[in-house]
């Protein structure tokens, strides 16, 4: 079996499907007014009518919601589970999962006490008279949630959260991979599954307009949809004066999954990608990838994990509060994947209404990922035509003579075909025999005609340049302007440059004193001092 080298190989030929959607995404259910003391007062004492705005009016509307949901399991036969503590509640809705006939309707509905963010009544002291009064303030506490989980015709498998205490607030989750299975099942669209994705689909194209057809609108209607189904926090009168729920981004996953026609192959490539991509975290990478401006104020950790779930490495990019992460999919498929955790990272507000300006951030981080890393993996193909440019060759029956990098001859002729490069109409023999003669010192009489035909014939010969078709002109092809470029931009303005730096005996640049540093160790090294005889 033939293992591809490079980054590029594996996407263009070894790839059969590529699918780009979003993801799992968690989002804050709640209402605006209300995330505040002194809105929590003003429904109180405006919308309610009370004299005094206090927590013990909030504990009639707990008991009447909790009773509401406790009513609503109790009329529909739905189990309440109560979970256990570091219970994964994954696994107990995949086993409701298993048993579920089909159509719309709610799995369970399970209870956990966790820390939520409520309104409560503080006492206060009145520094003129010393008296006491009440006054709402926002607090946390250990308070029950409901896990509403619910399968929906659209969407497939989500959950909705509700806090049991004021200002009852909520979360929502759904998993756009699983609404895209949904569409393709509507539509009569044969695919087969992937945990979490797509392994294979007749109509690809198709399939990937599914995807992008997941907005914000339908997301909503999702929430609206629900919420006039199940128990609601507030009575109907509270939502004619305008108390309604609004929705927020909290974290949002977004996916390119990439299927391999040969998992082993696969893998061996996730894994080669990984070790050669260690160094991802650096800022220079990171902005790089988020197409982020950074500098040393930037808050953010710079770091490259690998983490190994059993004998599955991953691999994470922090930047600020999100990440990017790649790993090796059930050995089917590279998954690249985009976690925002806040929308302001990106200058972009955390409103639903946001989704597309993220979901273009987070496929476009994707997408820079897999860019950075072709170019720091497909290094052996540039390897490989090195070693090819510095050896003779037989190529259609000619000869073509060696360009061996730092060879004076060699490097005029890269520096006067980045001259010619712009030009429409190409060069002759003579106007690149000219550039070439100044280049190397030379007088144009010096640099005799059959010396650059010979020039020209091994240039053609191995792609550099090309002949116009019925002319005595040539062009330079594109991976002739890349041959140009490399060898005379590593000339001029790396071994130069570094090797005055190091050479020059009155220079005391950093450079100059890590190639000292350096050479102290090799000589502690050879004398015996490090290494073992």
């Amino acid at each position: 079996m033939k293992v591809a080298r490079s980054v590029a190989e594996v996407l263009a030929e070894h790839t059969t499907l590529t699918l780009e959607c979003v993801d799992r995404m968690y989002l804050n259910v709640y209402v605006p007014l209300l995330q505040r003391a002194a809105g929590a007062a003003y429904f109180f004492r405006k919308m309610r009518g009370a004299a005094v705005p206090s927590s013990a009016l909030m504990a009639p509307m707990t008991r009447r919601f909790v009773g509401a949901i406790e009513g609503f399991a109790a009329r529909e036969g739905i189990e309440i589970v109560s979970f256990r503590r570091g219970e994964r509640k994954d696994d107990r809705t995949r086993q409701y999962l298993r048993n579920w006939t089909g159509g719309e309707g709610v799995l369970y509905i399970g209870k956990a006490q966790e820390k939520a963010r409520v309104v409560r009544t503080e006492r206060r002291h009145d520094p003129a008279t010393g008296d006491t009064y009440p006054w709402l303030a926002t607090s946390t506490a250990m308070v029950n949630q409901f896990y509403v989980y619910a399968v929906d015709d659209d969407f497939g498998p989500f959950f909705l959260k509700f806090c049991s205490y004021f200002p009852y607030n909520a979360k929502l989750c759904i998993n756009g991979h699983e609404y895209l299975k949904r569409q393709l099942t509507k539509r009569g669209v044969a695919y087969q599954s992937l945990d979490n994705g797509i392994l294979r689909c007749t109509d690809a194209e198709r399939m990937q307009r599914l995807a992008d057809g997941l907005t914000a609108r339908k997301v909503d209607a999702l929430l609206r949809k629900w919420l006039a189904r199940l128990p609601h926090p507030f009575a109907a009168s509270d939502r004619q004066q305008g108390i309604r729920y609004d929705v927020s981004i909290l974290q949002a996953e977004f996916a390119l999954t990439q299927v391999f026609d040969r998992p082993a192959q696969g893998r061996v490539f996730f894994e080669e990608v990984v070790r050669e991509n260690l160094d991802m975290g650096r800022p220079d990478h990171v902005q790089l990838i988020f197409d982020r401006r950074v500098n040393r104020r930037t808050p953010s950790r710079y770091r490259t994990r690998v983490i190994t779930d059993g004998v599955t490495p991953s691999l994470h990019v922090d930047y600020k509060h999100s990440r990017i992460k790649q790993y090796h999919k059930e050995g089917r498929a590279l998954r690249t994947e985009t976690v925002i955790n806040d929308t302001y990272d990106f200058d972009v507000g955390r409103r639903l209404r946001n989704l597309d300006d993220l979901k273009k951030i987070g496929f476009a981080a994707n997408r820079r990922l897999l860019g950075v890393q072709r170019l720091s993996h497909d290094c052996t193909i540039g390897a490989d035509v090195l070693d090819r440019l510095h050896r003779p060759a037989l190529i259609d029956g000619q000869r073509a003579s060696a360009l061996r990098f730092g060879d004076p001859r060699v490097q005029a002729l890269c520096a006067a075909l980045l001259r010619f490069d712009l030009m429409p109409q190409g060069f002759r023999n003579r106007e690149l025999r000219e550039t070439v003669a100044s280049l190397c010192g030379l007088a144009p009489d010096d640099y005799g005609a059959g010396r650059m035909t010979y020039d020209l014939r091994r240039l053609r010969l191995r792609g550099i340049i090309e002949r116009t078709p019925r002319t005595q002109r040539y062009r330079v092809t594109a991976e002739g302007l890349c041959v140009a470029l490399a060898y005379h931009r590593t000339q001029a303005r790396v071994l130069g440059p570094v090797l005055s730096a190091t050479l020059d005996g009155e220079s005391t640049t950093r450079l100059r004193a890590a190639v000292a540093i350096y050479d102290r160790e090799v000589d502690r090294a050879w004398h015996g001092h490090a290494l073992a005889a």
